[in-house]
């Protein structure tokens, strides 16, 4: 018979793994939605749609765990959580759904998972953290990867400008995370996803005349699309993250990221009918392993 003891334990493991696979499964669908959506509606007002429902339901959670009490920072650490928000939920929201008029969703995923090199490279610009090896020559590897993708954006296998636009985005994810990594210092990090996601949907409200336009012509499910990327993948998907990297090494818990792109060619492929061209998958993979060289040290 199983122990009561081996049933608790399985249980802490089973349920951040859970976590880990329900929030690559959302972060990966967003690429899909974003990119189903990209005929009906601009890239500004969807991600308005998003972050307000967003917004919403981290305010009904964080009101939930709290018991009403929402305790926001002071000073620097809310300067810090503003500008995390803006830059990261906002901008590059507008951004990742401008890259996704131009770009399959499977392209956008792998460039824009380039951003933990560019995470590191930042933590030791900004943070003087040591230059590794390791670091070296993940951004070799993935260097040699983006060149590829950047090929068959030559060859006019994929829109350069779409390119272009995806690689700023993955510039803005990595200085997000970097501001994020400051502002976690002083805020936890429920309160920071919620305060940086209320902060990136006012730094939207001018793209509300546009929005109020667009929505009569929405069909039902891009704007279920977007409403669910607010509450899934932008709010339930961050807590989720937090809980799983409570329970797992941090290590382990990020590799999980690397997977998001092979399930966004996936699920593109089965809904979507789009695949990225083969030089692009071949660039893809081979900068997503510069990323894991330059994360993750091996183990004897």
């Amino acid at each position: 018979m199983t122990s009561p003891a081996s049933t608790v334990a399985g249980t802490r493991t089973l349920l951040p793994a859970a976590a880990i696979l329900t929030t690559v499964l959302m972060w990966a669908s967003t690429f899909v939605i974003m990119r189903a959506a990209a005929p009906e509606i601009s890239p500004g007002p969807l991600a308005l749609i998003r972050l307000t429902a967003g917004s919403l339901t981290l305010t009904l959670l964080i009101g939930l765990m709290r018991r009403g009490r929402f305790r926001i920072p002071r000073g620097r650490p809310l300067w810090l959580t503003l500008a995390f928000g803006v830059s990261w939920f906002a901008v590059y929201t507008v951004v990742f759904n401008w890259a996704g008029h131009y770009l399959d969703a499977g392209t956008v995923a792998m460039v824009v998972n380039f951003a933990p090199l560019l995470v590191g490279i930042g933590a030791v610009v900004f943070f003087k953290e040591a230059f590794s090896r390791r670091l070296f020559l993940g951004m070799l590897i993935s260097l040699l990867g983006i060149g590829l993708i950047t090929v068959a954006g030559s060859t006019g296998q994929l829109a350069m400008v779409g390119l272009l636009i995806a690689f700023a985005a993955a510039l803005l994810y990595a200085g997000g995370m970097l501001l994020q990594k400051l502002a976690l210092r002083s805020v936890d990090a429920l309160t920071a996803t919620w305060l940086g996601c209320a902060a990136g949907t006012l730094a939207l409200l001018p793209f509300l005349p546009q929005t109020l336009g667009e929505l009569p012509e929405l069909s039902a499910g891009t704007l279920a699309g977007a409403v669910y990327m607010g509450i899934g993948p932008s709010a339930l998907g961050f807590w989720f993250w937090g809980y799983a990297m409570n329970h797992f090494p941090t290590g382990r818990v990020a590799s999980a990221t690397l997977a998001v792109p092979a399930v966004v060619v996936l699920m593109s492929a089965v809904t979507l009918n789009e695949v990225p061209p083969l030089l692009a998958i071949i660039g893809g993979a081979i900068a997503l392993a510069g990323v894991a060289a330059a994360q993750f040290r091996l183990r004897r």
